[in-house]
């Protein structure tokens, strides 16, 4: 008997069993754009509070995060951040992303390759899609805690991290993706 290694064209965490999931992750798109992962992480959050929930644990040694689903196109991660938690400045290899808040509040610092550093607050329901050379760092903020779906596509692409963002190259090359999938 042989035993194969191929991976299923669709994995999601066992505790999403909602039917609408597998639908909204479209197993044959193999690169997404930004929008249509802000319309998935805003979908998600929507859609599947109650499962999120569920899911949902806070650490107050360190922030907290479960892959919700993969696919050789797209992967989406459920985060909580306690006040005060954050990300060091990274930025995601090349890779699109979006994120969409589902509870709490979050500041981002972000910058774009030569561009100046901005910030912006993220409030439930609120989410964006960015293109591949952004970097940022992510902060849980106000009193209570925070939670967010993430969207990756490439997936499995390595981050790199930044002592601040003002550290981040005028060009970022995009590194490869994680072999052996």
């Amino acid at each position: 008997m042989t035993t194969s290694l191929v991976r299923p064209p669709v994995e999601i965490h066992p505790q999403l069993t909602d039917p609408l999931l597998p639908d909204l992750l479209h197993p044959a798109r193999l690169l997404w754009t930004p929008r249509e992962l802000a319309d998935l992480t805003a979908t998600v959050t929507t859609e599947l509070t109650a499962s999120l929930k569920d899911i949902l644990r806070f650490d107050e040694d360190r922030r907290w995060w479960a892959r919700l689903a993969l696919t050789d196109g797209v992967e989406l991660w459920l985060l909580s951040w306690l006040p005060g938690q954050h990300t060091k400045p990274h930025d995601h290899g090349g890779a699109s992303g979006s994120f969409t808040v589902l509870q709490g509040e979050l500041g981002e610092e972000y910058r774009y390759p030569g561009g100046p550093v901005r910030r912006r607050t993220h409030v439930p329901g609120q989410g964006i899609g960015f293109g591949a050379g952004r970097a940022h760092q992510v902060t849980g903020l106000g009193d209570q805690p925070a939670a967010s779906v993430h969207a990756y596509s490439p997936p499995l692409v390595a981050t790199r991290e930044y002592k601040s963002l003002a550290d981040v190259p005028a060009e970022i090359p995009p590194l490869p993706a994680v072999v052996g999938r």
